[in-house]
């Protein structure tokens, strides 16, 4: 097709971006081509108002099937005209669900050799997850990725080196898509180059800079192939002002609705007086072949394909001829939201087989709610409304056909595959009764749904034990979180602070072999934590938010949170409702324990991998101290995959502070007050911090944990949850700046922390980094647990400290001001400890 036919297509008197354009002053700036390409219209969405209604994608707007395939298919030779052919070859490529599923599949057309994988968000029963990622600007987040060959994304299943990478999309917008794209799928299989193809290229000159950036930060070579390049310049408050325009639209229509006599609805024609016939034909489509790429679709399968398409043109040719009344003049191919490709490929046929005696176009059904306005310049003209009819995973809701009635056309051929041929398609509200009302004729083509080959059964080992949920086991609410621990409530296991120091130290037990008797807090204490609590709360949700939007911008789309108990917990749970407030994601939430020097509870990561995918676990802790978690986590994975056990947990933890450098994804590097610190159980569901002794855990068992019902009085663990949960909506906006900012930014670890430990260490005569505790967390905790020697604060460090002074001053530990401290206080803890040791010449005690 060539670009003057193109033009020909999408060329109108009006431009199909007007009303936008006067109504809220959103500007298209870029090539001549732009507004051929592009109209405007509005929808409800949080974060994205307006959207860019491509007239060449066949999607909202039906248009030429032969145009639709000729602008992906051009783009890929594009691509293979600048990998050359031998690379061409080794190419993947990979299309976004679910405007981008037909152009992809197009693109990998132009590279002729290249297979084909589109994201997804149906979760297919037996197909194993390979990766996934999210859609920042999206109504609907999450994208799976299920191919059938595992080695897909690797090396195309060739088995060779890894592969070049092409990713298509329809519109290029903030580039934050292929961002987490890449980023999730380079940790995974990383490769020397990546092609990211679109039909416009829309993004701001600081969004390119930090596409270069981010290609320098992974070593590897970024191209983009796009079609036309332009900006959407956007006034300030143009977000809320097209809220309200959207809002002020569907009460004029509802209002207008009801004045008709008629069901509230959208801007769109009037139903025929009659419906029309719906019949179905039998395409014959071939077997082996896939209904798209869901699952992969090699160059054998394009070809098995193109083979038959002629034969299915005919059939639905002789079909749409076969019913009473003149033959149709204009006919529509309407596909199903993912499903773009075959029903597109169906109309590029059936275009060749009528010719000029009829006019084809092609367009797609979507799950995408956008405002309808029947104006010329207004890029949606119509909508049909009708109920998912594909018993989709998150549950039913409304769905959505563009441009349909009152378009003219005399048929429609209604594409869909068999998992989407159920009941709900054949209701009288549904899509095909819907179509009836504004067409003379509807024919029903039903691809079959490819099933991918059973995935291997994982074998388990033959007992594992249940996680704990309150309230049998924690205060928390039982999807708050499952406990990957053995109960040892009834078993004795508190010793005196002093008794257990002097035990520790003098190497005749481990700290995790007994527990500190849980500290009471006074009043006084309990009402700096009150105080404390109400002073953070914002500070904290905005951690809270931050760290999750980057979890599921780099490990979605939707991740299994796993929080180390019991500091973790708390965070993990916050997370969680953080991510089902904003986004409607029910993570599942586990916590597992962790021992300092004895690793992690093997059989809680055995349950983990048996009943979730390895690679989709996120580890979530509260703070980092001088990183020592951080480097045991990531030798006990290697220690725990070296002895046998699933392969595929990623070690790196996901946190609410960072102060000590020591991970990448974190809320914020400030060391703050965390009120979850300034207490023990009652703060954590009343939970003990975990327990891991020979003669109580077993090599099959979970590590243990108490839960102290007796201390429910005093449990503030719920309090603290509702408190920073109630500020969610206040700091969404500042957190979705933030963590594009940190997904933007270079995030490497520097463990200034641990240098930092280092140095106090032999500058005050300890020699062991393991009693220098770095931060208010793990400051806290000294002062809590263990038997504190003195407390460093950094000179100036105002009410985040107020707990520790209070604390300091109850148990006699001196607190000593000093500059140069990256934090806002280090706790050390007694070195060299016995009960008669005193210290009080501020030197380490050497022995006593």
């Amino acid at each position: 097709m060539s670009e003057r036919a193109t033009r020909e297509e999408t060329v109108d008197v009006v431009w199909s971006g007007n009303w936008v354009a006067e109504r809220l002053g959103v500007a298209l700036e870029g090539d001549a081509e732009l507004r051929e390409l592009l109209g405007l219209a509005l929808r409800r969405n949080p974060k994205r108002a307006h959207l860019l209604v491509s007239n060449v994608l066949g999607k909202h707007v039906p248009q030429r099937p032969s145009v639709v395939h000729g602008a992906g298919f051009e783009l890929g030779e594009r691509v293979r005209a600048l990998l050359g052919a031998p690379e061409a070859r080794r190419a993947v490529v990979l299309g976004y669900a679910e405007t981008a599923t037909g152009l992809g599949h197009a693109v990998a057309d132009g590279l002729r050799d290249a297979p084909y994988l589109h994201s997804t968000r149906r979760p297919v029963a037996g197909a194993r997850q390979a990766g996934g990622f999210e859609e920042a600007h999206s109504h609907a987040t999450s994208h799976l990725l299920l191919p059938e060959d595992r080695d897909l994304l690797a090396s195309g299943g060739t088995g060779a080196d890894a592969s070049v990478l092409v990713l298509v999309d329809d519109e290029f917008s903030t580039g934050n898509t292929v961002l987490n794209t890449i980023r999730a799928l380079h940790a995974l299989h990383p490769r020397e180059r990546y092609v990211v193809v679109a039909l416009v290229d829309m993004r701001s000159a600081g969004d390119r800079d930090r596409l270069t950036a981010f290609a320098a930060e992974i070593g590897a070579r970024v191209d983009l192939v796009t079609r036309s390049t332009g900006t959407v310049a956007l006034p300030d408050g143009v977000l809320e002002r097209g809220q309200a325009l959207v809002a002020a639209q569907e009460a004029e229509q509802a209002d207008r609705a009801a004045r008709a006599g008629r069901a509230a609805g959208p801007a769109g024609a009037a139903a025929r007086a009659d419906t029309a016939p719906v019949t179905r034909v039998d395409l014959d489509w071939p077997a082996g072949v896939p209904d798209g790429g869901r699952h992969g679709f090699t160059p054998a399968h394009r070809a098995a394909l193109e083979a038959a398409l002629p034969g299915m043109a005919d059939r639905i040719a002789a079909a749409l001829g076969d019913h009473t009344g003149p033959r149709p003049r204009r006919i529509l191919v309407l596909g199903f939201e993912e499903l773009m490709y075959a029903p597109l490929r169906l109309g590029t046929a059936l275009e060749a087989a009528l010719g000029t005696d009829a006019e084809v176009r092609s367009s797609t059904t979507t799950r995408s709610p956008v405002l309808a306005v029947d104006d010329p310049g207004y890029a949606i003209r119509t909508r049909l409304v009708f109920p998912a009819h594909d018993n989709p995973a998150d549950g039913p809701g409304d769905r959505y056909a563009y441009n349909v009635a009152g378009a003219g056309f005399d048929a429609v051929v209604a594409v869909v595959d068999s998992t989407a041929d159920t009941p709900e398609l054949h209701a009288p509200d549904g899509l095909l009764a819907r179509l009836a009302e504004h067409t003379g004729h509807v024919l029903l083509a039903v691809v079959p749904s490819y099933t991918p080959a059973p995935v291997p059964h994982r074998q388990e080992p033959a007992v594992l034990p249940e996680p704990l949920r309150g309230p049998d086991f924690s205060s928390y609410a039982p999807e708050d979180v499952g406990w990957l621990l053995q109960d040892l409530s009834h078993t004795e296991l508190e010793a005196p602070t002093e008794e257990r120091e002097e035990a520790i130290q003098s190497g005749g037990a481990h700290y995790a072999e007994s527990l500190p008797v849980e500290y009471q807090p006074s009043a006084a204490y309990q009402a700096l934590f009150t105080a404390a609590l109400e002073t953070s709360a914002a500070r904290i949700a905005r951690a809270v938010g931050t760290v999750t939007e980057t979890v599921l911008a780099e490990r979605g789309p939707r991740p299994v949170l796993v929080s180390l108990a019991r500091a973790g917990t708390p965070v993990g749970v916050l997370m969680r409702r953080w991510a089902q407030h904003r986004h409607g994601l029910d993570l599942p939430h586990y916590a597992i324990s962790i021992v300092r020097g004895r690793g992690i509870d093997a059989t809680a990561l055995r349950w983990l991998a048996a009943h979730h995918d390895p690679a989709d676990v996120v580890f979530v802790d509260g703070w980092t101290g001088k990183g020592a978690i951080t480097r045991e986590l990531a030798a006990a994975i290697t220690e725990f995959e070296a002895s046998g056990g699933p392969a595929g947990f990623d070690p790196e933890i996901s946190v609410l502070a960072d102060p000590g450098g020591c991970v990448r994804t974190y809320g914020t590097r400030e060391d703050f007050l965390i009120p979850s610190a300034c207490l023990n159980s009652t703060v954590s569901g009343l939970i003990s911090r975990t327990v891991l002794r020979a003669d109580l855990v077993g090599p099959d068992d979970f590590h243990g944990g108490k839960f102290y019902r007796e201390l429910a009085d005093s449990d503030v663990s719920g309090l603290f949850l509702d408190t920073i949960a109630a500020r969610f909506d206040e700091v969404a906006g500042r957190v979705e700046a933030e963590a594009k900012e940190l997904l933007a930014a270079d995030r490497a670890p520097t463990w200034e922390g641990w240098a930092a430990v280092e140095r106090i260490s032999e500058e005050y005569g300890i020699h062991d980094v393991n009693l220098v505790k770095p931060g208010v967390g793990e400051t806290t905790r000294v002062l809590l647990r263990r038997v504190p020697w003195k407390i460093l604060a950094k000179r100036g460090a105002g009410a985040d400290l107020e707990h520790i002074r209070l604390l300091a001053e109850q148990r006699g530990v001196p607190v000593e001001e000093v500059d140069d401290l990256p934090y806002s206080c280090v706790g050390l803890i007694h070195p060299r400890f016995t009960r008669g040791a005193t210290g009080a010449d501020g030197k380490a005690v050497q022995g006593a």
